[in-house]
């Protein structure tokens, strides 16, 4: 072994012996592996959506420029970023602003600019809450 190496670590024997063998133990892990019970996964038809993938009734509002009478918050976020892009309403100086036009408004209150971060928090009123 280099001299710079046993400067590094003051020439303690445990960090520079050698590895020791490792046959036993990988023979163990090897039958252990085997034998493990894999966990089980449900099936994708068994998945139902929860949380913001779940669809749901919405307002009429949000339907209309959705152009569906259920969506999920996640499908609703898309299709408003979407349409800001294609539309480029967001303001150059500030992308975190979105200029809104007609049909935003009419989604967000009636507001002339919202922030990116207000949008979950002006769609909660569109989705209808279900027992």
């Amino acid at each position: 072994m280099s001299s710079a190496a046993s400067r590094v670590f003051n020439a303690c024997r445990a960090l520079l012996a050698p590895a020791k063998s490792s046959s036993s133990a990988s023979v163990a892990t090897r039958t252990n592996s085997t034998t493990a019970k894999k966990p089980k996964t449900k099936s994708p038809a068994s998945v139902r959506p929860v949380g913001i993938l779940k669809v749901g009734p919405i307002s009429p509002t949000l339907a209309r420029f959705l152009g569906a009478s259920e969506s999920s918050r996640a499908d609703a976020v898309r299709k408003i970023w979407t349409h800001i892009k294609t539309h480029n309403l967001q303001n150059p100086q500030n992308k975190r602003e979105i200029i809104c036009d007609a049909k935003l408004k009419a989604i967000f209150d009636g507001k002339d600019t919202v922030g990116f971060l207000e949008i979950g928090k002006l769609l909660s009123p569109h989705f209808v809450k279900t027992a």
